[in-house]
């Protein structure tokens, strides 16, 4: 891939970890904010999880902090917006940006669930703007969806597939904007059966960690599900449907124990308890295996 100028809308959790992996990748990156604390400290960020991985320390020097949105895209090959999972807010600056970048930029959004083509409707010249959904923390999950809408040209799709791939990621092409794409739609079919177990009482929120954890969790980083149910045989895998879908939570909403959690406080980790209780040290621990984990994993990788 040759080199593009690449700006990056946002520098805060995902925004400063996308810049580090483009930058590693060998492109020029401006990253914007408009809270000028996060955009000051964006480099030394970088620069500490580049050091705390091993990687090359020198693409910092390739990541270029700008204040001024008008500025910061105005050369930009791709854009891509890492801001709030704020409908509103993503819209109204995809509209700002659109009226400085140039014809053939292409402007990407990064969201987790929120529709692309709600995000980009407004925009006058749509065939040019797609989803990026990077998933968290950017520089350690190698998965990028790239989501293209009903207006988006297939040569918009072909160069950020492309441009994702050579900065080591692997992007997935989700062919329909859908909420919540592929990656979400998947995880949160499992936690909704995972709360209505509990909330039937037929296990507590520990035991179901723990089986899937002790159990297909081993497999999902080499098996996938469909892969899964062809070694297994498609035939097994209809009769076991047929006894277990019929009982499966099917809600079309969230589950009242779920409301009833955030009604009462029970936010998880920001209030100490949600459908376990966390004390600070055990939240530390769990988030330190989820990083050795993670960082074991793109060490294999590589």
């Amino acid at each position: 891939m040759t080199k593009a100028r690449i700006t990056v809308i946002g520098a805060g959790l995902m925004g400063h970890g996308i810049a580090q992996v483009f930058a590693l990748a060998g492109h020029d990156i401006i990253i914007y904010d408009s809270v000028r604390a996060s955009l000051d400290s964006a480099k030394a960020r970088i620069l500490a999880n580049l050091k705390d991985l091993g990687d090359d320390e020198h693409a910092v020097e390739r990541v270029s902090p700008v204040g001024e949105l008008a500025s910061a895209v105005r050369d930009a090959d791709y854009v891509v917006e890492a801001v709030l999972e704020d409908l509103p807010l993503k819209r109204k600056l995809f509209v700002e940006i659109e009226t400085h970048v140039r014809p053939a930029t292409i402007l990407a959004s990064n969201t987790s669930v929120i529709p692309i083509t709600k995000i980009m409707e407004g925009l006058k010249r749509r065939e040019r703007a797609l989803g990026t959904h990077w998933w968290n923390p950017p520089y350690l999950v190698p998965l990028v969806e790239v989501i293209e809408t009903q207006w988006t040209s297939p040569q918009a799709v072909e160069f950020t597939m492309k441009l994702h791939a050579a900065a080591g990621k692997k992007p997935a092409h989700v062919k329909k904007d859908v909420p919540g794409f592929i990656g979400n739609r998947l995880q949160h079919a499992l936690w909704r059966e995972a709360i209505a177990l509990v909330e039937q009482g037929i296990c507590d929120a520990e035991t179901v960690d723990n089986v899937i954890k002790a159990a297909f969790g081993r497999r999902l980083a080499v098996l996938g599900p469909l892969e899964n149910a062809d070694m297994v045989g498609t035939d097994l895998t209809l009769a076991i449907h047929k006894t277990v879908l019929p009982d499966i939570d099917s809600r079309p909403g969230p589950s009242p124990y779920l409301e009833k959690l955030v009604k009462d406080g029970r936010l998880g980790f920001k209030s100490g308890e949600g459908f376990r209780k966390w004390p600070p040290e055990q939240q530390a621990a769990l988030r330190s295996r989820v990083l050795q984990h993670l960082k074991r994993a793109r060490a294999q990788d590589i």
